[in-house]
């Protein structure tokens, strides 16, 4: 309900004991009582009927067509209710305050917003009001004014049905997609039933969707309130009333194994509470989880609430997002966009047009969230919307709608987001390791790390049927790319993302083939950095040595020799001398760092051996290398 029930009841219960409940005919008035008794008993079917024919006996009966308005409005029948608060104020304006709330309210969750304003204004000027009325009534003339003017302003909205392989004449909704668009997840409901299906992207088109998987799907157990990570491995999902449940509804976890799903888990405490948690989202490092909770010391009903992996691979105590997030209402459906920066949710405490409305909020360069952007009439109206999934070029959105022309009561549609509403832009890098020799597809380690802060924005194994990885990556920074496995090579790759006008949100699609370790086995430091004409290293190169220390630590009998590298701009001896003072300034570190002089040399070549074609600056960036090679296993 767009209103809190606590507001309701005390409007609700005031309106019944204060108005006149009086008619001049018995009949009517046995008939009036006897719908208080239904009322008493929630039998709210039966008091409708008992209040029509004591109106039909007695026309002019406001208390049993006040009474008619507030149980139509209890259950959300608000065409009705509104006829009924109307028939009232015909007969008697001033027949009681609540009229005109009940009425007022009837026509916000109609989307007559003009007539609503005034009829709150009109409930305004009775007194003495509660201080909850005065609180809510406030709230609902704000949303009153926030809808007149965004319906003057509308948004770019066409929403396109995804069409059969997607929606039935069931329910489908809940909508996630992984990062590269190619698979969609979603729910559906059939007798009752709640299950997860999957369609693949072929051609631009949705495939058939089908059942995903009887390790997680039950037909005891409704699963639902899914999020998906953005490389598609993971699955978090809300699960209700279980029997390894520590609340009415928990949050479990399952993971892809080549083609089918692990068995899913419950995630636990301090997570899961004895309250209800739901509807995660994680975000595209893996490392937080945002979710809606009751737990005590939030702020409203449902909170938002989010909660950081430690190193041990446990979950930290839960953060409530505060108020710049939260209202003393209901907000749900998180989810965060991998750009890490844009977090959307649904609200029916900040100022909007419907029972719940879809929101945004962006951090600031402090980290912390601004003040929530409402997406805008005809995106939210005054029905509920939530449930907003964004793709990861942040142009696409997702998400479930009733209207008409659809093949069942909901259905999954899309749209095309404005550059307003948009997250900010993020690629992804899409990746199959192997080895280089059999070709077999390997199961390694893939970490991507940003190189100015450190921050490892990636940590998995490639998939060990396929090899694939899957990882986004925020434009504007730089970040490299380790991908290990014990017996082999590591091999690295550097993504610079800090030309804007290059089109850097084409993603990357890479092949790894890892070899094997063994005598004259080489690789590229690619993310080894130096000053321009110099041999003093940046600080973006400790993480690549750190890497090569770690496999050296891991490979003890192995001996390698550094090898610097130039291209063929400048002379011969100042480009041979500068390939050997940026080896030795390898190698001397590696010295630093405890690695013994016995496992390493070093050497500089020059321009000698290059790799790329020095006629273009591509080739030329390429030749400009650090390396090492085995010399002895």
């Amino acid at each position: 309900m767009r209103f809190i029930l606590a507001a309701v009841v005390f409007i609700w219960a005031n309106i019944a004991l204060a108005q006149p409940t009086q008619s001049s005919n018995k009949q009517a008035q046995k008939l009036y009582e006897e719908a208080g008794q239904s009322i008493s008993y929630k039998f709210y079917d039966k008091a409708i009927e008992q209040l029509q024919k004591a109106v039909d006996i007695d026309t002019n009966f406001t208390a049993a067509w006040q009474q008619l308005g507030d149980i139509n409005r209890r259950l959300l029948q608000y065409d009705l209710a509104k006829r009924y608060y109307q028939k009232v104020l015909s007969i008697d304006p001033d027949f009681h305050p609540g009229t005109y709330f009940g009425l007022a309210e009837s026509e916000l969750n109609t989307g007559d917003y003009v007539n609503a304003l005034n009829h709150f204004k009109t409930y305004t000027t009775y007194s003495p009001l509660s201080e909850n009325s005065k609180k809510l009534t406030a709230k609902y003339i704000a949303d009153c004014e926030f809808s007149i003017q965004a319906i003057k302003n509308p948004v770019y909205f066409k929403p396109r049905n995804l069409g059969t392989t997607i929606n039935t004449k069931e329910q489908e909704y809940l909508p996630v997609v992984t990062a590269d668009e190619g698979t969609l997840i979603f729910t559906r409901q059939a007798n009752r039933n709640e299950d997860f299906f999957k369609s693949s992207k072929q051609n631009e088109t949705w495939g058939e969707a089908t059942f995903l998987s009887k390790n997680i799907n039950t037909d005891a157990y409704n699963e639902g309130a899914q999020c998906i990570s953005p490389d598609g491995l993971y699955l978090f999902f809300t699960g209700c009333n279980r029997p390894d449940g520590l609340g009415r509804c928990d949050i479990y976890v399952c993971r892809r194994e080549g083609k089918d799903w692990s068995k899913p888990f419950n995630i636990g405490s301090p997570i899961n509470s004895p309250g209800w948690d739901s509807q995660p989202s994680l975000s595209a490092d893996g490392r937080t989880l945002y979710f809606v909770s009751t737990r005590p010391g939030g702020i409203g009903g449902y909170d938002l609430w989010k909660a950081e992996l430690k190193a041990d691979g446990s979950w930290a105590n839960p953060e409530n997002l505060g108020p710049s997030i939260n209202t003393a209402y209901d907000e749900q459906s998180p989810f965060i966009h991998p750009d890490d920066q844009t977090l959307y949710f649904s609200s029916n405490g900040w100022p909007g047009l419907g029972n719940k409305d879809l929101f945004l909020s962006r951090k600031d360069e402090a980290g912390k969230w601004q003040k929530p952007e409402n997406l805008g009439y005809p995106i939210n109206t005054f029905k509920e919307e939530s449930g907003l999934t964004i793709s990861s070029n942040g142009k696409t959105a997702f998400y479930a709608s009733d209207q008409e022309g659809g093949f069942g009561g909901l259905d999954i549609y899309a749209f095309d987001l404005t550059a307003k509403l948009r997250p900010q832009l993020v690629t992804y890098v899409k990746g199959i390791v192997f080895d280089k020799s059999t070709k077999e597809f390997l199961d390694a380690k893939i970490q991507i790390i940003n190189l100015k802060n450190d921050k490892v924005v990636y940590d998995d194994l490639s998939d060990y049927e396929t090899g694939e990885f899957l990882a986004t990556m925020p434009l504007g920074k730089t970040f490299a790319l380790n991908v290990a496995k014990e017996g082999y090579l590591f091999y690295s790759e550097n993504f610079s993302l800090n030309n804007k006008s290059n089109n850097q949100e084409k993603p990357f699609h890479i092949e790894v083939p890892l070899q094997k370790i063994e005598i004259g086995g080489k690789v590229v430091l690619k993310n080894i950095f130096f000053e321009t004409n110099k041999y003093n290293l940046l600080d973006e190169s400790k993480i690549e040595l750190g890497q090569l220390i770690s496999f050296l630590n891991a490979n003890p009998k192995i001996t390698i020799e550094i090898g610097g590298h130039t291209d063929n701009v400048g002379d011969d001896k100042s480009n041979q001398l500068l390939s050997a003072n940026r080896a030795k300034t390898v190698y001397t570190y590696l010295l630093k760092n405890n690695i013994s002089p016995t496992r390493l040399t070093y050497k500089g070549y020059g321009k000698t051996i290059p790799i790329g074609n020095n006629a273009t600056e591509e080739g030329r960036q390429n030749n400009r290398r650090t390396e090492f090679r085995i010399v002895k296993n």
